[in-house]
């Protein structure tokens, strides 16, 4: 039987990464197995994916398509602003790539992949095809609750945030690729709330994320001495909750000084989460230690008691999914959207209260998670539940969205 033929847009796709670029990897790889693909990405991104196939023969059945703007335009291409700015332009200058692979190889689907953020552009001709859009988002807010401790900056960014999704319904390039799209993915029920009712019928919640498929069981070191060690990893933007987890450390330490939090990652709230480890005298108990690589990541995975995510919106969920295939105990906050594969039989879930709870509750989460019984329990619960997140699994669950959808064509 014939393969549809997809047209998929991934900007962020190289392997050996993490995040959206990771995610774009990963999604390609598994719909390859169900469907002929052609994949527009960046052409920087094109030696380590032929490095890649170079070791992976078996699996290189893509058509891969690389372009990148004029050297003139790379100059914006500097802080998020610019990445948007940038793919802004990759995505105008590519459009008349995109409509004329797509009509050469006779393809009738068009796949935004990423960024998978709603209020960025999408190939004009792509979204005017069968247009599969996602998954996306960006358009979670956080509370003013929460964004008055940001900082003046991250404070009017979260201001402006909130101005822009209120005024969504005004937005016509967004009204359009909403009325344009066949199948809207959305990254969390904030998103496919933000969508307008007559185009809803057409939006799913589905995450972009799921782990690595487990090749070997990481056993569990449950008797070493104290401290108990929580992980979190992410970039350091504002609205990831770190701040949250410093404070609840500092009411921790004084019931149980015997615990110690690495924050992995870097980003714009660095200077300010470092000034509150100093405020609260936590440099005992609180290390910093940047980015690193990936085999790093992986040994800090291995070696933490517990893996923790106060992201307040989607994000970070790479990290999450990559607890379950380690068996790590795992905190996180309800953000409507991944959050939905976790529950409180195999983690911890918080919901998003105001800011002062949310502190109590991680609190609380640190405190009961020191004890080796409690970690032990979650860590046999998250591992029977890994085999149902893997990449090989939400192939299956593409495969079975986009068979859906696109029946008849």
């Amino acid at each position: 039987m014939e393969k549809l033929k997809i047209f998929v847009s991934a900007y962020a796709c190289e392997p050996n990464k993490g995040s959206e670029i990771g995610v774009g990897w990963h999604w390609v790889l598994e719909m390859s197995k169900y469907f002929e693909l052609w994949v527009l990405t960046r052409s920087n991104n094109q030696p380590p994916i032929e490095e890649y196939f170079s070791n992976h023969p078996e699996q290189d059945n893509i058509h891969w398509v690389y372009y990148d703007c004029p050297n003139f335009i790379k100059k914006f291409k500097k802080g998020i602003k610019g990445v948007r700015t940038y793919y802004t332009f990759w995505q105008y200058g590519s459009n008349s790539l995109v409509k004329k692979v797509m009509l050469e190889n006779n393809i009738k689907v068009f796949h935004l992949l990423t960024y998978g953020n709603a209020l960025w552009h999408v190939s004009s001709f792509g979204q005017k095809q069968f247009f599969i859009w996602g998954p996306t988002g960006g358009v979670d807010t956080i509370p003013n609750d929460f964004s008055k401790h940001y900082g003046l900056r991250n404070s009017l960014v979260e201001a402006v945030r909130r101005f822009v999704v209120a005024t969504l319904p005004l937005n016509f390039g967004f009204k359009n690729r909403c009325k344009n799209a066949n199948l809207i993915l959305c990254k969390s029920q904030y998103t496919v709330n933000a969508i307008p009712k007559k185009h809803r019928h057409k939006a799913v919640i589905f995450t972009d994320v799921a782990t690595n498929n487990f090749l070997e069981t990481y056993e569990q070191n449950f008797n070493h001495e104290p401290p108990t060690e929580y992980l979190i990893i992410g970039k350091l933007d504002a609205w990831r909750g770190f701040d949250l987890l410093i404070e609840a450390f500092k009411n921790a330490v004084n019931k149980n000084s015997n615990i110690h939090l690495t924050i992995m990652g870097k980003g714009s709230d660095k200077q300010r989460l470092e000034k509150l480890i100093k405020k609260y005298n936590l440099s005992k108990f609180v290390k910093m230690i940047g980015e690193v690589k990936i085999d790093e990541y992986y040994e800090y995975l291995k070696n933490a008691d517990v893996i923790v995510n106060p992201s307040l919106k989607e994000g970070a969920v790479t990290v999450s999914f990559d607890a379950m295939r380690f068996g790590k105990p795992f905190i996180c906050v309800d953000t409507k959207g991944y959050s939905q594969y976790f529950n409180n039989d195999y983690a911890i879930v918080l919901k998003r209260n105001n800011r002062q709870q949310l502190i109590s509750d991680l609190e609380k989460a640190v405190l009961l998670l020191t004890d080796v019984g409690e970690r032990k329990r979650l860590s046999d619960e998250i591992i029977k539940q890994s085999d149902n997140f893997t990449w090989t699994e939400k192939g299956k669950q593409i495969k079975n969205i986009i068979d859906e959808y696109t029946k008849g064509l």
